[in-house]
């Protein structure tokens, strides 16, 4: 595969033969099967890393806050869809039956840390009873997921231009 022999031919006698018959190892590498090897594990890898997050699409609202410290244990993650349907990783879960499934998740859990996703667009009640939920299923620290990059409110982000009439004009 990577190593092989050149054999000389006798071309007219000018070629000074070596001791061992004429025949030389060749020197050089194959490095084909290495760079095919490394192409197909690339593409592997390029394939699986979006399939590695929570499934769930949902519009996240944007805030200013920082991300949270992860630790060695997959957090768990709860998503309230905009449909309202509700999501325990990847598994959806009536809600009759959620406090339920938290509970037992909570039994095998070292971490009662949870994450939880909502759609941007979810009444804030939905999402105060999905987090009512997960207190009476065991989470006391429970982690509300944004997106990065939505406003400050301490005035340092840029302004929307306001259409209101200006005070003191009345129609």
């Amino acid at each position: 595969m990577g190593a092989g022999v050149i054999k000389k031919g006798s071309g007219g006698g000018r070629r000074r033969r070596n001791r061992r018959g004429g025949a030389q190892p060749m020197s050089e590498i194959n490095v084909t099967p290495f760079v095919d090897v490394m192409l197909v594990l690339l593409i592997i890898f390029m394939v699986a890393a979006p399939l590695l997050t929570v499934g769930v699409p949902v519009e996240l609202p944007k805030t200013a806050a920082t991300a949270l410290p992860s630790d060695n244990e997959e957090p768990l993650t709860v998503t309230v869809a905009a449909d309202g349907t509700v999501t325990v990783m990847t598994t959806e879960v009536p809600r009759d039956a959620l406090i339920g499934r938290l509970r037992a998740i909570a039994a095998e859990r070292s971490d009662d840390r949870v994450y939880l996703r909502a759609d941007g667009t979810v009444p804030y009640n939905d999402v105060a009873e999905v987090m009512g939920a997960l207190n009476a299923g065991g989470f006391a620290s429970i982690g509300l997921v944004t997106d990065i990059g939505g406003p400050a409110l301490d005035g340092a982000a840029a302004a929307e231009p306001s259409l209101a009439a200006p005070a003191g004009e009345g129609n």
